[in-house]
């Protein structure tokens, strides 16, 4: 798809209230895109890198964590469902781990709302959480930017006005190789078992 031609739908996409992922998928459903069910699911997928900005309004790339643990999961600001639920999972994943272990892990929160979600908004939002921002990242960018990073983890977004957003509740856990090896679709997984699982991969 030519560039000109994918900012031209992702804006009347996006003003529109439709749903702008390539992938189609019920947000803040439990169901895998992928075809799986909620809760946790194995794979075996390369991670899209990326570049996108950090709460602090530098740039931050996937390949910059290579050799670490990383959980990855996607949410908005102003939610007060779903989000909030994952944001908090992530936070005591974080706040458990050893600290010699910390900086072999990190964790990512990649906005859905590209229109309200600024790096400040992100980093207010984190430290809500008690975040630690050297492993923490919170993530913003321009729409066709985010496009891109929804698509390459199958991740449905879908404005309903403002400050209101549907998108597939996906929590992703990439390996220090940056392969994709679980999923965990909804918000019924456990943080304490996501993080055996993350430090396996230590």
């Amino acid at each position: 798809m030519r560039r000109r031609e994918l900012l031209r739908l992702l804006a009347v996409g996006w003003a529109g209230g439709l749903a702008i992922s390539a992938d189609p998928a019920a947000a803040h459903k439990e169901d895998s895109i992928l075809g799986g069910r909620a809760g946790r699911q194995g794979v075996r997928l390369a991670a899209p890198d990326f570049t996108l900005t950090d709460q602090d309004g530098q740039p931050f790339s996937l390949r910059s964590w290579r050799g670490r643990a990383v959980v990855v999961t996607f949410g908005f600001t102003t939610c007060v469902d779903v989000c909030p639920l994952l944001a908090a999972n992530l936070a005591v994943m974080q706040r458990e781990l050893p600290p010699a272990e910390r900086t072999r892990t990190g964790f990512l929160l990649i906005t859905t709302d590209p229109e309200h979600d600024t790096p400040s908004v992100l980093r207010e939002y984190g430290g809500r959480f008690g975040a630690d921002f050297l492993t923490w990242k919170f993530l913003a960018g321009t729409l066709e930017e985010l496009w891109w990073v929804w698509k390459g983890f199958g991740v449905a977004v879908k404005k309903r006005g403002p400050g209101q957003v549907d998108h597939t509740t996906l929590t992703t856990l990439v390996d220090r190789e940056g392969i994709r090896r679980l999923n965990y679709y909804g918000t019924r997984w456990r943080p304490h078992t996501a993080l055996r699982d993350l430090r396996s991969f230590l």
